[in-house]
């Protein structure tokens, strides 16, 4: 598996594979292609079924454009064999003969794939040599560590100071977001939730303060990935919401150190990098599960890890999360981060909540380890019709459009 840095990204929503992905991809073409006369793009499945409302042509154009003219071809019904957000660049001369072309997949979280070719881009280098829970566990068991010590003892010494830089972004990410308010950008109109959330918490009995303080936490952060502000991906940009809410609420609250919130932040990433690794965190790939389902198991993974719960538990908490998010569809309306995503945050930092404390109590009692969840939520995803993975067409986005028309 590949560093931690490769899975926590600082960038622009609204979209890690529709938005940071493609925009990475046009730099990479851009940048072996200067002397282009004329650019096209060609963007297929799920990048062309939502690209609009994600801002794929606005985030390629930024940096196609000032070099050459460019024109940007849409085929949301051609899927390539690879992944579902495939792209094509090529860049012409100026008596229109064709110098270069290029294909390339968003395939989550902002990373980019060539396929089963490698042309231009270097391969990381594997950090982990495990790639199971099962085997990492043994580890630690073999070793008297945690799981963050797992993290220490793989990457390079300058880790914690990268992650103590996304707790500072994640931070920074949820008082953006409670400081703003007003309507998100897109044809929906819909108003930010986030601050009201954050005012009406302190006027809640205690029984309801500290679920009204996580929701505000997950909305603010979503709301600001909607508008296009800066947010870490963890593991996603449209799951964005849901780890530094639990981890902000839990220093809030518990009084845990920043050094303590970067070895939850640790673990978390070991959850997202074996899910990465063995199942997907793309919705284009395998639905909403994949993302939500994998941002509410890292942030139980997370929660678990802070609270000193053992080993087993802290598999326990990331595998309740992602059970219960099994077959979840990627569905969003107008092709927007917004609805229903944007609540999708704040119901699974509720869920990470729930799943940490049910580890503690059936600690034991469980027969499905994080391994076999994460394989389950693979086949799961890959079997969902592709109307159902980020393309809107179907579900709630179809049902929505149909409404309009009547």
């Amino acid at each position: 598996m590949k560093s931690l840095k490769e899975l926590y990204r600082i960038g622009k929503g609204p979209s890690s594979s529709h938005t940071m992905g493609p925009q990475k991809a046009a730099q990479t073409f851009a940048a072996h292609n200067k002397d282009a006369k004329s650019f096209e793009v060609t963007l297929y499945g799920s990048l062309a079924a939502t690209g609009r409302g994600h801002m794929t042509d606005v985030a390629i154009d930024e940096v196609l454009r000032p070099i050459a003219p460019l024109s940007i071809v849409w085929q949301p019904k051609v899927f390539l064999p690879y992944h579902p957000n495939g792209m094509k660049f090529v860049a012409f001369d100026a008596e229109g003969n064709r110098m270069n072309e290029w294909i390339c997949y968003s395939v989550g979280g902002g990373a980019l794939s060539e396929g089963e070719k490698s042309r231009w881009f270097n391969n990381k280098r594997e950090v982990y040599q495990k790639n199971t829970l099962h085997e990492i566990q043994q580890w630690c068991e073999n070793h008297g560590r945690g799981y963050w010590e797992y993290v220490d003892e793989c990457e390079d010494e300058d880790i914690w100071e990268y992650l103590m830089e996304v707790w500072r972004a994640m931070q920074e990410a949820v008082e953006r977001g409670i400081d703003h308010e007003g309507a998100l950008p897109g044809p929906l109109k819909l108003p930010r939730k986030g601050p009201i959330y954050y005012v009406k918490a302190s006027g809640y009995k205690q029984s309801l303060q500290s679920r009204a303080l996580v929701y505000a936490y997950a909305l603010s952060v979503s709301e600001e990935n909607a508008s296009g502000g800066t947010i870490v991906t963890a593991p996603t940009c449209g799951a964005c919401g849901v780890l530094p809410a639990v981890l902000k609420y839990a220093q809030v609250t518990k009084g845990f150190t920043d050094a303590q919130i970067c070895r939850g932040l640790a673990t978390a990433g070991i959850i997202g990098n074996l899910t990465k690794t063995n199942a997907s965190i793309s919705g284009a790939e395998c639905g909403c599960q994949a993302e939500i389902g994998t941002a509410c198991s890292m942030a139980a993974a997370a929660l678990a890890e802070l609270y000193h719960q053992d080993l087993d538990q802290v598999e326990y908490a990331a595998e309740v999360a992602m059970e219960h998010h099994l077959g979840l569809t990627c569905d969003p309306i107008c092709g927007l981060v917004q609805i229903p995503c944007i609540e999708r945050n704040a119901v699974a930092a509720v869920r990470a909540m729930n799943a940490c404390n049910l580890s503690y109590f059936l600690t034991g009692s469980r027969n499905i380890s994080y391994d076999m969840v994460c394989r389950a939520m693979r086949e799961t995803g890959v079997n969902l019709d592709h109307r159902f993975r980020e393309t809107s067409e179907g579900g709630l986005a179809k049902l929505y459009n149909r409404r309009k028309k009547l």
